[in-house]
């Protein structure tokens, strides 16, 4: 797909973004929206940026940042702009987005309700976050620190890998009766 091509291709486009976030009808990361585009369409990144931009732009879609992730949902206006304008979808595209929809929201949200990373503060020196997120909500956080980058780093991945087995061990810990 080129940049250039007609305005046709162009809208068609932005209006599967709008009709995603439609369906959606929650805020989601950048991320989880353009691999759910990709799941419909073959987009280029960037294309995929400057529709956003220009949707942004135009107040059909808001944002906001949380925790150094973007975030995006459908305006009133966009809502609005959609249903004008939902017919230039192509028939096949709507289905796609339709049949695929829910397996995929769900495979990304499982995918990535576990998360952890570490921020050096400095050489030896690290902050480390673990969280389980579910539907936007945060319902359980461990914060630490440790000396080494390896260390983080092991912290880090075990967590990504094994949340479902700790989570439940640091919970058992937690109540305990001594």
């Amino acid at each position: 797909m080129k940049l250039t091509s007609d305005n046709e291709t162009l809208a068609e486009n932005k209006v599967l973004i709008l009709y995603i976030l439609n369906k959606i009808a929650k805020p989601i990361s950048n991320d989880a929206l353009l691999h759910l585009v990709l799941s419909v369409t073959d987009m280029n990144y960037f294309y995929f940026q400057q529709f956003l931009l220009d949707l942004l732009e135009n107040h059909y879609i808001s944002h906001f940042e949380n925790e150094g992730h973007y975030f995006y949902e459908i305006t009133e206006s966009g809502k609005k702009t959609l249903e004008l304008t939902k017919n230039i979808l192509p028939g096949i595209m709507k289905l796609r987005v339709d049949s695929n929809f829910k397996e995929e929201i769900e495979n990304f949200e499982n995918e990535h309700s576990i998360i952890a990373e570490y921020t050096p503060r400095s050489e030896n020196y690290f902050d480390i976050s673990c969280k389980i997120v579910e539907h936007n909500e945060t319902i359980f956080e461990v914060n630490t620190f440790v000396g080494s980058k390896e260390q983080a780093k092991e912290i880090v991945d075990n967590w990504q890998n094994h949340a479902d087995e700790i989570y439940p061990a640091i919970l058992k810990i937690l109540t305990k009766k001594h």
